[in-house]
């Protein structure tokens, strides 16, 4: 029976969307697949890793409303190396579903629909808030990059999502570096809450998310998040555990600041990176009245060196960095001008936005 007929493109985005989710390495062979449900024209396709589940949706004309699971990246593939503009028919037959494009033919082994696992929705209503894609979108890449990897203390390989009054707090670290950024909301929530996303939904959900003003609904429960719009649902579970209370790593009362150009100090840190060593990855930020030099070194001898004005006029100050924490922060932000300010030889470095309350990246130093 045909169960799906669509073009290649009403196909490939909502696969694309979904296929991340799948992991390469898996307990149970059925999560190398993912879940096709149609039911009146209207076709949902679904992925989960038993953690974080998301699901989307795309109209297409079918003859029955049928339900299976197939490789989800061996779809994907197959959908992608078809030519543009052209018409796909998946006809369910025998425990297999037959590809048809063209004069092309594939044939799929399925797995019965009714073995696949599926999150439970939680338990209780939660807090529900609207914000626009855009501006979640952003407010999650102005932190992501923080978030530790596989750390053990697994807390960290996540991003606090914190709800304050008006406010959605986000703030991610690994322990070496810190950053927290917020939005205002239309509306306060009745209570304050915080949870951890896990890494992957966090990257998962910023690739899914437009840049558009399309609201996305976001309701917050006891132990899972949903993300939703129209297009698609992330469900996620949330990570157990207490975040570090990440204001008391915030430094205040710096007074050596100065502004600079983000594009251009970027492009210097990442001259000066190609000589770091490839172990600590060091640079060295020496600020002298009006001045700011950039240095590294490395085992073979070679150096490094780049030299720009700046407005400074305080004290000396000669203090190391991992240049890859400096890269990530001015890579994720948009704006024009950075200001980055400081203590002393032995404090931490705070980034901020000049005219912007909230966003704060905090790096700790290194010897060099």
């Amino acid at each position: 029976m045909l169960v799906i007929n669509c073009q290649k493109e009403a196909l490939l985005k909502p696969l694309q969307a979904v296929v991340g989710v799948v992991e390469r390495k898996h307990t149970l062979p059925i999560l190398s697949n993912i879940l096709v449900e149609n039911n009146a024209g209207r076709t949902a396709l679904v992925a989960t890793d038993l953690e974080l589940q998301i699901t989307t949706w795309m109209e297409a004309n079918g003859e029955q409303d049928a339900s299976f699971t197939v490789a989800a990246r061996k779809l994907l593939d197959i959908t992608r190396s078809l030519p543009e503009e052209t018409s796909i028919g998946l006809d369910l037959s025998n425990e297999q579903v037959r590809i048809q494009a063209g004069k092309s033919r594939f044939s799929l082994q399925t797995l019965p629909a009714r073995d696949f696992p599926r999150l439970q929705s939680a338990e209780g209503q939660g807090i529900s808030l609207e914000v626009s894609a855009s501006k979640l979108r952003k407010l999650l890449a102005r932190a992501q990059y923080a978030m530790a990897v596989a750390d053990i203390r697994y807390y960290l390989n996540g991003m606090l999502f914190q709800l304050q009054g008006s406010k959605l707090i986000v703030a991610a670290t690994d322990g070496h570096r810190l950053a927290v950024d917020a939005i205002e909301l239309v509306s306060e929530v009745d209570q304050a809450t915080e949870v951890i996303l896990p890494r992957k939904t966090v990257m998962e959900l910023i690739k899914l998310l437009g840049d558009n003003d399309d609201i996305v609904t976001v309701q917050i429960g006891a132990n899972q998040v949903v993300f939703s719009q129209p297009a698609f649902e992330l469900r996620s579970k949330v990570v157990d555990g207490k975040f570090p209370d990440y204001q008391r790593v915030v430094p205040v009362g710096y007074e050596k600041y100065f502004d600079i150009n983000r594009q251009r100090l970027h492009q210097a840190l990442s001259r000066a990176a190609i000589l770091t060593n490839d172990k600590y990855r060091g640079v060295r930020m020496v600020m002298t009245a009006g001045s700011l030099r950039i240095a590294c070194s490395n085992n073979e001898q070679e150096e490094a060196q780049e030299e720009m004005e700046i407005d400074y006029a305080y004290d000396p100050i000669d203090i190391g960095f991992n240049v890859q924490y400096l890269q990530d922060v001015l890579n994720n932000l948009d704006c024009e001008a950075v200001r980055c300010l400081f203590g002393d030889a032995n404090s931490s470095m705070l980034v901020t936005i000049p005219g912007d309350e909230h966003f704060r990246y905090v790096v700790m130093p290194m010897r060099i």
